[in-house]
């Protein structure tokens, strides 16, 4: 995931947000104003263009994240660059459409569809003769089978990552024929099309040992336009050319160089001209736009010692040695400002929505967060519009909030169910808060600063680097402090406005210490009070990451905290670094309000569960949270969840997904924010890529246009795909 919104390293649902998607019945094709579903936010942005446009050949180089410690999907430490590779070389039975609705991939099927429900769920796969593996054999049962067993959870040698739905199949045989696989469910499975998606050959999945280590390094064997053709673990690239077996329309381009680069560095990259495509932050998005802009008359280097066309100096022929220095280095800096501007020019920026949200995450294990009515007074407190349209106008993307959990707008599950939970609400919060005992400008006991670390609010610390707020050492602040160092010179305190300037009271005159008159305003600073309850203030730990590219998701942590402040909430902000950010506080439950990303998928009955699952206590003692890092869980989201992913019938399967959505928001765990923003810079010339959004790439049309031609008449993202169905 990209650090705009750090996502956890949570394999199960993020492999299976990286995977294709399920098929769709042709009921979900097209969805009426009465859907709830609606439409995608943002369409995917990849310059279309029909393949006789492109140039057969060239190598794409392509900046991702790292090089992955396997090139196995279901193992633990898979990453999204994991998945990227699994796209371009493996089968895989059903992708996403630009709707981030699921549709069958007719490389691999010819039709998919159940044929059984009683006695048991059998769901016969009718393969496409033509898909064979690099080796030469059909894919076939064998492999379906292969993989069942490996992933079945029944034998504990194979270090899988997950099994969800595998571990509900009963058999996997062969039917009338070779490109029949019939697969037969101990229990009903609703998500039944999630399944071998990718799909590994037996020779990775047949034993343990090849599971285990075979898959992680190389992958001898594959089925897609492009075959793994070198991991280069000491330049830190992947390497992928064209699969000579391929039968589907060949792959235009010669070869793809996944390489690593991180995100700071990408925008020099670019203007170096060493990169093709990569995921950049705004800031770099913001560089290459610039330069599409012609620059105004007059430049700021142009002074009375610039050197005219001719390169003489129109004046300054007394100038001293350091003048002529500076005039040299101004020159300098010039002409690499034009180098970089003339290569950036070769680029644009191709922006959608990720399909992925970044959440305000709640702790509700311990602390004030573990009572529901604060949890619920910290939701009503925000204007999640506010903190929407900070991130997304800028970018130029449509800026709404995002409605559910378990699905994104344009997903078949999708419906907007945040008033389970209610809008912004300052009086409501209020009420709220005090109903949990919490009362304004209660008296506070002096807290026994703990060591090594400094008391809240203590005079002569610097200010936050992007908050203007007082900032320890270790990279902690408090937001919601009015200590003196906020009065003005006569004593009275300043309070922040929307827009967080300060403000003094007006002189009222008068004795000091006489009674306002009826109708008078009361002091500054008043309303905003802290909140305190036996003799604590109501102070929240706002961990958040350090990183160069979290910028985004500090801005929103300072409007959060400043929304929380006008009801009384302070927020005590740590930044830490974004390696441990997950580890050891996410995970670990240290923090009570958290930023971090969720991926959304077409199977929430099987992806999310782990995420809302109530947390049990596990044999040992300690508290099973599976995915659910917020802690927050009830008996009946366990219930619809199971209900969702047991029923065949795909209506009530998601009436049942978007009661159980109801309930998340109810309990106020965490609160949706955003979908992330998707910011891809590319290549003028390079066309069928970009920024995808839902849909999955189809990487034997990616290519870079023929000279001369224009990227015009070219397909929708999932045009090439076949119309959802079975």
């Amino acid at each position: 995931m990209s650090q705009h919104g750090i996502g956890p390293r949570a394999v199960s649902r993020s492999v299976a947000f990286l995977t294709a998607g399920v098929l769709a019945v042709p009921a979900l094709a097209g969805c009426g104003s009465e859907d709830p579903a609606g439409e995608p936010l943002a369409a995917p942005d990849i310059q279309p263009a029909a393949r006789d446009r492109i140039t057969d050949g060239g190598t794409l180089r392509w900046a991702v994240d790292s090089v992955p410690d396997t090139l196995n999907t279901f193992q633990s430490d898979a990453d999204a660059t994991t998945n990227r590779v699994a796209q371009a070389v493996l089968p895989s039975m059903f992708r996403m459409n630009d709707s981030g609705r699921p549709e069958r991939n007719p490389e691999y099927l010819e039709s998919a569809e159940v044929v059984e429900t009683e006695p048991k769920q059998v769901v016969l796969y009718k393969l496409n003769q033509q898909a064979v593996w690099s080796d030469g054999r059909e894919i076939g049962a064998a492999d379906f089978a292969a993989q069942w067993r490996a992933l079945s959870g029944k034998d504990t040698a194979y270090w899988t990552a997950r099994n969800a739905g595998y571990d509900r199949i009963q058999k996997v045989e062969r039917g009338e024929s070779a490109l029949e696989v019939k697969v037969t469910f101990s229990r009903p499975y609703a998500d039944w099309r999630s399944l071998f998606s990718p799909l590994y050959p037996k020779d990775v999945m047949g034993t343990p040992d090849s599971f285990n280590d075979g898959a992680r390094k190389k992958l001898k064997v594959t089925a897609g336009p492009f075959k793994v053709k070198k991991v280069d673990r000491k330049d830190d690239e992947i390497t992928l050319t064209r699969n000579p077996r391929w039968w589907g329309r060949p792959a235009k381009l010669s070869e793809i160089v996944l390489r690593t680069v991180p995100r700071e560095e990408r925008a020099d990259e670019l203007a170096a001209g060493t990169l093709d495509l990569a995921e950049i932050d705004p800031s770099a998005a913001r560089r290459i736009t610039v330069t599409a802009k012609p620059r105004s008359s007059g430049s700021a280097l142009m002074g009375p010692s610039a050197p005219s066309a001719d390169g003489s100096a129109t004046a300054g022929d007394d100038e001293s040695g350091e003048e002529a220095e500076a005039r040299d280095e101004r020159g300098e800096a010039a002409a690499e400002e034009a180098r970089e501007r003339q290569a950036l020019r070769g680029y644009e920026v191709r922006k959608s929505l990720e399909p992925a949200y970044t959440q305000l995450a709640l702790n509700g294990a311990e602390g004030p967060l573990a009572d529901e009515r604060v949890r619920r007074a910290v939701a009503r407190a925000l204007d999640r519009e506010e903190l929407v349209a900070a991130v997304l106008k800028p970018l130029g993307l449509p800026a709404v909030p995002v409605g559910s959990h378990l699905a994104l707008s344009g997903q078949a599950a999708y419906a907007d169910s945040s008033g389970a939970l209610g809008d912004q609400d300052t009086k409501e919060a209020q009420a709220l808060l005090a109903d949990a005992g919490w009362i304004r400008g209660g008296p506070v006991k002096e807290q026994k600063k703990k060591e090594g670390e400094k008391a809240a609010g203590a005079e002569g610390e610097k200010a936050g680097e992007s908050s203007g707020k007082p900032e320890d050492d270790d990279g902690t602040y408090i937001v919601g402090e009015h200590d003196k160092d906020r009065q003005d010179d006569k004593g009275l305190a300043g309070h922040p406005d929307q827009d967080g300037k300060q403000y003094k009271q007006p002189d009222q005159g008068g004795a000091p210490g006489a009674y306002a008159p009826r109708g008078t305003a009361a002091p500054a600073g008043r309303e905003a009070a802290p909140l305190a309850k036996n003799g604590k203030p109501l102070t929240l730990r706002f961990v958040l990451p350090s990183g160069p590219g979290s910028q985004t998701l500090r801005t929103v942590a300072d409007r959060v905290s400043r929304m929380l402040e006008r009801v009384g909430i302070r927020t005590e902000i740590s930044k830490v670094a974004d390696e441990s950010y997950f580890k050891d506080h996410i995970a670990s439950g240290q923090y009570d309000l958290a930023l971090y990303s969720w991926p959304t998928t077409a199977y929430p009955a099987t992806d999310a569960r782990p995420v809302y699952a109530k947390p049990v206590p596990a044999a040992d003692g300690s508290l099973s949270i599976e995915q659910n890092y917020t802690r927050v869980g009830t008996d009946q989201v366990d219930q619809l969840f199971d209900q969702a992913v047991a029923t065949l019938d795909e209506g009530e399967s998601r009436s049942l997904i978007r009661k159980a959505d109801s309930r998340i928001w109810a309990a106020a765990g965490s609160i949706p924010l955003y979908q992330r923003p998707q910011l891809m810079a590319a290549r003028k010339n390079l066309v069928n890529t970009g920024a995808f959004g839902f849909g999955t790439p189809v990487f034997e049309d990616m290519g870079f246009l023929k000279k001369g031609m224009k990227p015009a008449g070219g397909p929708s993202h999932s045009a090439v795909s076949s119309p959802s169905g079975a």
